[in-house]
């Protein structure tokens, strides 16, 4: 199992596609079930071993670190980190975390959600020495397909991806577990001082340097959108019943 002690996670955004009608919201405190949506994403990494959190804020940073502060868990140390730019792409805010966090590191995103069991066998199977990226092969289970990243594999390596493509095998979950190599790749993909993630990823992949880990039958979900969150919810509560 990868060892990792160090995660970024991204929410320097509005969150608009998941604002409510009365106003603006910040999605990382999108309540589910009662509980902030950040709070299940921390408990999971704090569950697989990692012990500080870089995220990377941007969109009233003041007031969303204030309401997220009191939100860690005793086992996790929060440093934010401020992206001044954070209506650019969400490369940019990758690279704001360059020469703070340790490698190898977990790299997710504010507003997605793992199984437990998803993310102790994603490390199980992550390799110290490429970008390994947690994919979903039950394309008929994803929520939004239009919305969702699409990847191309063969064997166990990313050959491309892309949310245009129109003939691929598998989803991109947004779970990653990166070493340095990954910055180095999202400054060569700048243009005009700006990039996503995914165009540092494919310059990765380009170079055989992607490695795509299937995450069988574990349940994850982006909360981006009102429906999103709705199947988000009926799954939780499912859960939380079959246990209780």
């Amino acid at each position: 199992m990868t060892k990792v002690s160090d995660a970024v996670v991204l929410m320097a955004g509005t969150g608009s596609r998941l604002s409510s009608p009365s106003g603006r919201t910040f999605k990382p405190l999108t309540p589910i079930l009662d509980r902030p949506l950040i709070s299940y994403l921390f408990d999971g990494l704090s569950s697989v071993g990692v012990r500080r959190i870089h995220a990377v804020v941007g969109y009233e940073a003041e007031s969303l670190m204030t309401r997220i502060k009191p939100l860690v868990p005793a086992t996790l140390e929060v440093q934010f980190v401020h992206n001044p730019d954070w209506q650019k792409q969400n490369g940019i805010s990758v690279l704001a975390a360059a020469g703070r966090v340790k490698s190898p590191f977990v790299l997710t995103m504010s507003d997605h959600l793992f199984d437990d069991d998803l993310l102790d066998s994603f490390l199980g199977h992550a390799a110290n020495d490429v970008l390994n990226l947690a994919v979903d092969r039950k394309i008929e289970s994803i929520v939004d397909i239009d919305d969702a990243m699409k990847v191309v594999t063969k064997r166990d390596r990313v050959v491309t991806l892309g949310k245009e493509l129109t003939k691929y095998n598998a989803i991109d979950t947004g779970l990653f577990v990166a070493n340095h190599e990954l910055f180095d790749y999202l400054e060569a993909a700048k243009r005009s001082g700006d990039c996503s993630l995914a165009d540092g990823v494919r310059l990765m992949a380009a170079d055989g340097k992607v490695r795509a880990i299937d995450i069988g039958n574990a349940w994850w979900q982006d909360v981006d959108t009102p429906k999103m969150l709705l199947a988000a919810q009926k799954h939780i509560r499912a859960r939380l019943e079959a246990i209780s």
